[in-house]
């Protein structure tokens, strides 16, 4: 049973829950600071498996093809071009499907663990189009249609998968019916990750030299990565993220991310140079890579690619990116390692590069210089602490209407239930309000929360991702996916009273700005305030005020 419980908090949450929001939030952050979100080692152990799993299903794939075989000669055949187009195909279904991103317990899933199919193959769940009116693929709900579309993706994805030798013929329609389907639903778009792995199949059909094209792709992420995190929110993520690490488990490592714990929980000189380093490392991937010619140029970029995905594995984030991140750093051996002589000038393709210059180059540096626009992952914005989040507050019992809406997981406590008793579901669930307080964006709360309600204590408070999770199927830290669109789709299928739904929307800081902008909406009234919030007097406060 140890290795399925959870670390309890050092107080009691069924106390704790009752107590107003400062004292609240102290507590937790407190808590957080040492324990993290109180994981039990089993679930790591899950996560371990899955990967393995997902890799031994890609060996299954490229033993379909002539010249590639199974982990016997792994060696010999594993930076085959063909082994490449299977790993970007295989990534892409398994993050489809609901398997990889946003899976288990570390993204608030418990019962079931997934989303993904769960939903997405289930009409009258709610669906978030990037026209809602638009005719055929517009509306709130999945209708028969969305479920075709996204079966369709699917079964086209397993028809290259499972060719000897996939081509324009499975690269082609696979392409568009994912394009058709972001449009139908903006969410399974980001769930395919298409911002590495449609761009990268766009390659694939359309470049006279895909390896150029492919280069081009992972260097943007590893370049975008690195330019969002030039502000001042990522030392709180290495703080976060240290706090939650599986493998740094010791006491005086946790503190030493802090000024002085437990009073201070800024984040500490330490932290701060961890994460200059870290955005560094992110910068300097790309430039190494990409510069290179091989020999000792390249073995340094490859060191220093292992560094940087190897310190983000290690620490199993919360959101759960690992196989994205062994995918990753899988393309930086199978482009960069195995063809050092191929450049990203080297495309061969005039329109190709043209795309690519909008994709690459246009959507991420509009997403930084305005985040509201775009998504954070179509910005390449990763795991920097700085994004859209949203809170969602159910005065008493009214959560109880989300009951309406037709979906495959419960209540986030209905879903603990089954496997712990109320205190510890209490405990665990509380931990996400510390997770948000503790990263910089989430120091706005004790500012703005009492903004959204008279009576904090008489509502349930729940983060965004919990309720996109919930209704949608899916959430990776995208706080576009539970703003307005959603909370109309919801409102129009549960039918909230005024006051009895409360939502705060923060958005994210925008690249050399020096603000927030955020917004409190009732779910049956309409917007009731908004604003904008100094970044500086944001890193003056504790994570609770």
């Amino acid at each position: 049973m140890g290795l399925l419980t959870p670390t309890p908090p050092p107080y009691d949450p069924l106390e704790w829950i009752t107590k107003p929001l400062a004292e609240r939030g102290k507590m937790v952050c407190q808590s957080w600071a040492l324990q993290g979100y109180g994981t039990p080692l089993g679930v790591f152990v899950v996560y371990g498996l899955k990967v393995a799993l997902y890799v031994a299903a890609w060996v299954g794939f490229c033993s379909l093809s002539p010249g590639l075989g199974g982990f016997g000669d792994l060696g010999r055949w594993w930076l085959e071009p063909v082994a490449f187009h299977k790993a970007i195909v295989w990534s892409m279904v398994f993050e489809l499907l609901g398997l990889g991103c946003g899976s288990g317990p570390l993204t608030g899933r418990y019962f079931p663990p997934v989303g993904g199919f769960l939903y997405f193959l289930r009409p009258g769940t709610t669906k978030l189009p990037l026209w809602p009116r638009l005719p055929l693929l517009g509306g709130e709900r999945r209708t028969a249609v969305d479920v075709l579309l996204y079966a369709a993706v699917v079964v086209l994805a397993l028809r290259a998968l499972l060719a000897a030798t996939p081509g324009s013929a499975e690269y082609l329609p696979l392409v568009i019916a994912m394009l058709v389907m972001g449009i139908a639903d903006r969410t399974l778009l980001l769930a395919a990750r298409a911002e590495h792995y449609w761009t990268t199949m766009l390659c694939f059909l359309l470049a006279g030299n895909w390896i150029a094209g492919a280069k081009a792709v992972q260097l943007a992420l590893w370049f975008w990565a690195g330019v969002s995190k030039l502000n001042a929110h990522f030392p709180t993520v290495i703080a976060v993220m240290t706090s939650n690490s599986p493998l740094m488990r010791l006491g005086w490592v946790r503190r030493a991310m802090y000024r002085d714990f437990p009073e201070d929980l800024r984040p500490s000189r330490l932290a701060t140079v961890m994460a200059h380093a870290g955005a560094s490392l992110e910068f300097a991937v790309p430039l190494v890579l990409a510069l290179s010619p091989g020999g000792p140029t390249l073995v340094l970029g490859m060191v220093l690619m292992l560094m940087l995905h190897g310190y983000i594995t290690s620490n199993v984030p919360m959101g759960v990116p690992i196989e994205w991140n062994v995918m990753v750093v899988y393309g930086g051996f199978a482009l960069f390692w195995a063809h050092p002589e191929v450049s990203v000038l080297d495309l061969g393709s005039t329109p190709l590069a043209a795309v690519l210059l909008v994709l690459l180059v246009g959507v991420p540096l509009v997403g930084n210089l305005w985040p509201h626009a775009v998504s954070f992952l179509l910005a390449m914005r990763y795991y920097a602490g700085n994004w859209a989040y949203g809170i969602w507050l159910f005065r008493g019992d009214s959560w109880r209407k989300l009951d309406r809406l037709t979906k495959s997981s419960p209540w986030i406590y209905e879903q603990l239930d089954r496997f712990y008793d109320r205190r510890t579901s209490v405990g665990l669930v509380g931990k996400v309000l510390g997770f948000r307080m503790m990263h910089l964006h989430g120091r706005a709360l004790p500012l703005l929360l009492p903004r959204a309600v008279d009576r904090y204590e008489d509502y349930e408070h729940v983060d965004g991702e919990l309720v996109a999770g919930l209704a949608l199927g899916w959430n990776f830290g995208d706080g576009h996916l539970h703003t307005e669109q959603l909370l109309h789709a919801i409102q129009h299928q549960c039918g909230f009273l005024p006051g009895e739904l409360r939502c705060l929307f923060v958005e994210a800081q925008p690249l050399f700005g020096d603000r927030q902008r955020w917004r409190i909406v009732d779910a049956a009234t309409g917007p009731m305030d908004a604003g904008e919030i100094e970044i500086a007097t944001l890193r003056a406060m504790q994570p609770w005020g």
